[in-house]
């Protein structure tokens, strides 16, 4: 009677914690290319457009910023509405079935949305002018001239500019790149992915939706169906399926976590000892490590969530201390302003002083107010046990 090996033990919170963290290159710099950074990441959420420079900045060892502006320059790295409805960077390669995958959600949350229906357009009406409208953007647009191009095609009458904005993010569009100082304007304009059509079957969708959660896996795992689930807001059966298939062809493993909870992985994948230690980090605005999981308390201690994931979507830029958020921090006259939550120790100062210094180039060179416009919230007030100023 041959014996059966026991099954490994349940990973425990703190390791699931390190293994997000090496995944992420947060347990250290590396020294890679910023197009690799951002496909070892999955991706980067980019409606702040200066936080994927300091997201990369975190995690690219000698990171220059101008290699990220000529990967950007280059359509290499696209930024457009993908995962949670959201815009984000990823490798041009990766953008076809990361849209593929989210398809039933940017469909039905833009084309079914009022804004867009009270118009008179069906769904059915925007995938018939759809692909005339992206013959047209075969160069840069500008949001109004989509949308008077779209109202020529559609021919039924004013198509009002909110509806116009939902015909933009529902379509196959990337933003132009402005230029410096972080590569987008505002007001961006807009060309079409490619001169082919993105697939929109449910079949499509669904090879998407495997592709999407090998890799979401391979940058955020172990995870659970509810994690890939709230990561590219899909529906959570859809995720379950997209990783059963992974693991029928053995692409995936299924591992046991805190309380019984069913994770998923990549066979083989880095899974850090909890007791690995992990360096200060001063994260980007919409850091993707902070909403990439249904459990935020991954990386956000449940008593911290709702001062750093504020209740309009805004997500702070935070200090990440010993793996997890420990207060937040926003660039001031002579420097950066660290709020910590929780009293931390003077080694933990030190480092996040030295990171202020590492980041405070990076700043003066493009916008040393990168987060001004948010200072609001610091006006209505962090509950900081301690405020400092770090000097760039």
């Amino acid at each position: 009677m041959t014996a059966t090996a026991p099954p490994p033990p349940a990973l425990t919170a703190r390791a699931l914690n390190r293994a997000t963290l090496a995944r992420q290159s947060l347990l250290a710099r590396e020294p890679v290319g910023v197009e690799e950074a951002v496909r070892r990441v999955v991706a980067l959420q980019a409606q702040q457009p200066g936080s994927p420079y300091v997201a990369l900045w975190n995690r690219v060892a000698d990171f220059d910023p101008a290699a990220l502006d000529e990967a950007i320059g280059g359509f290499r790295l696209v930024r457009s509405t993908l995962m949670r409805i959201t815009l984000h960077l990823v490798h041009a390669e990766d953008y076809r079935p990361f849209r593929q995958a989210v398809e039933p959600t940017l469909r039905g949350s833009r084309l079914r949305d009022r804004r867009f229906t009270d118009t008179g357009i069906t769904p059915d009406g925007a995938d018939a002018l759809l692909p005339e409208l992206l013959a047209y953007a075969d160069r840069s647009r500008t949001g109004e001239e989509l949308r008077l191009r779209a109202e020529e095609l559609w021919g039924g009458g004013d198509l009002t500019a909110a509806a116009g904005r939902m015909l933009r993010q529902y379509a196959p569009l990337w933003h132009v790149p402005s230029g410096p100082p972080w590569q987008y304007a505002t007001s961006p304009g807009f060309v079409a992915s490619g001169p082919a059509p993105v697939p929109t079957s449910p079949e499509a969708a669904a090879e998407g939706l495997e592709a999407l959660a090998e890799r979401y896996l391979a940058g955020f795992g172990p995870a659970s169906a509810a994690d890939l689930g709230q990561f590219g807001l899909v529906q959570r059966g859809r995720a379950r399926a997209a990783l059963d298939a992974l693991v029928a062809r053995g692409a995936a493993e299924v591992l046991a976590g805190p309380d019984g909870a069913v994770l998923y992985d990549l066979p083989g994948a880095v899974r850090p000892d909890g007791r690995t230690p992990a360096p200060p980090r001063l994260m980007a605005m919409w850091d993707s490590t902070l909403l990439a999981y249904a459990d935020r308390s991954r990386i956000v201690p449940d008593a911290y969530r709702r001062d750093v994931i504020r209740i309009n979507g805004d997500v702070l830029p935070t200090l990440l201390v010993d793996g997890y958020v420990a207060g937040a921090w926003r660039p001031v006259e002579g420097g950066v302003e660290a709020a910590a939550f929780h009293p931390l120790t003077a080694g933990d100062w030190a480092g996040l002083a030295a990171e202020a210094a590492s980041l405070g180039p990076l700043l003066a060179g493009r916008d040393p107010r990168i987060y001004g416009r948010y200072d609001h919230w610091w006006a209505k007030g962090l509950p900081a046990a301690e405020t400092r100023l770090l000097p760039c």
